[in-house]
């Protein structure tokens, strides 16, 4: 019913920049919260930065002061800037979503499939 899609996952060097996208579509009665993660193997899901519906955002000490997300609502798609970029940011990142589908139901999670990000030294 939902759909995420990722883009803009590459390799950068470290001290660069890269901007994700992720767009939700499909049957879209209101997304609540969105959110990065990221994920390196035999490692847990970390969540990097969330953004609220009226966008008020929450980072990841990792990433604070580097990374920015944002969102437009208008076009149901959010972003994560990623700025001076070290090598332990390297990562698979997944895009998540709270959306409600219709006003009968409860809104739930939804994921994109993924966008590899790997920082050089």
């Amino acid at each position: 019913q939902v759909q995420l899609v990722e883009s803009g996952g590459a390799l950068a060097q470290a001290g660069g920049s890269l901007r994700l996208s992720c767009a939700a579509s499909g049957r879209i009665v209101r997304i609540n919260h969105m959110a990065w993660y990221r994920q390196v193997p035999d490692k847990e899901r970390e969540l990097v930065a969330t953004i609220t519906s009226d966008s008020v955002s929450n980072y990841a000490d990792s990433v604070k002061g580097r990374f920015t997300i944002s969102r437009d609502n208008a076009k149901n798609t959010v972003y994560l800037q990623m700025n001076s970029l070290k090598p332990e940011d390297t990562a698979v990142y997944y895009c998540n979503a709270n959306v409600k589908v219709t006003y009968y139901v409860f809104a739930r999670d939804y994921w994109g499939q993924g966008t590899q990000v790997t920082v050089s030294s």
